[in-house]
């Protein structure tokens, strides 16, 4: 496939993924990459920083979309209410495709640094939700501690969603695993 057919950025996505998958992430070279695309190395830069990127790549417009979650929930909306639609929208975003989130999974857990740079994604989706909560009215622990909470629910949900053996929807874990923190804070 020549660079100049279209798809050349879902191609990097699935050809960057497999290779991950059947060589790890670190025996796997941009040139690799962009070979397996069919697509040269300057074209890979233009769709992604680096190596890592590949894999990261939707976080931008994941928290855009988080972020206008929290934006449509109403005013009187409190900060735990506005933190579940935000989960509502992540949800729907990234529940679509199992194999492909268990994948992508297995890579990043494969290596220390892909760990590291999904936490600083997640670190940085929790200040955005938490600066946005304070635009609000909602005082700076409560806003802090929701953004946190938020993540947690996420990592804790999306973990059992990838791992099941059955067919769950991330949606519903999502809720339930809220549903449980709540129970929990209540004392029950």
């Amino acid at each position: 496939m020549g660079r100049w057919k279209p798809g050349a950025g879902d191609r990097l996505r699935e050809a960057a993924l497999s290779l991950y998958l059947e060589r790890g992430f670190e025996q796997t070279m941009v040139a690799d990459i962009a070979e397996r695309a069919g697509v040269t190395a300057r074209t890979f830069f233009r769709y992604f920083a680096d190596k890592r990127e590949v894999l990261f790549a939707d976080s931008s417009a994941l928290e855009e979309e988080a972020l206008a979650a929290l934006d449509a929930a109403p005013a009187t909306t409190s900060a735990l209410d506005g933190v579940a639609a935000v989960l509502e929208t992540v949800a729907q975003m990234v529940g679509d495709d199992r194999e492909l989130a268990r994948q992508r999974q297995t890579v990043i857990m494969a290596n220390a640094d892909l760990r590291e740079r999904e936490l600083i994604k997640l670190t940085s989706l929790s200040a955005a939700l938490a600066d946005r909560l304070r635009q609000r009215g909602i005082d700076d622990i409560e806003a802090g501690l929701a953004a946190e909470t938020g993540i947690a629910v996420f990592r804790v949900a999306f973990s059992r969603w990838v791992t099941a053996t059955e067919d769950l929807v991330l949606q519903d874990i999502m809720r339930e695993t809220l549903d449980r923190l709540r129970a929990m804070a209540a004392g029950g």
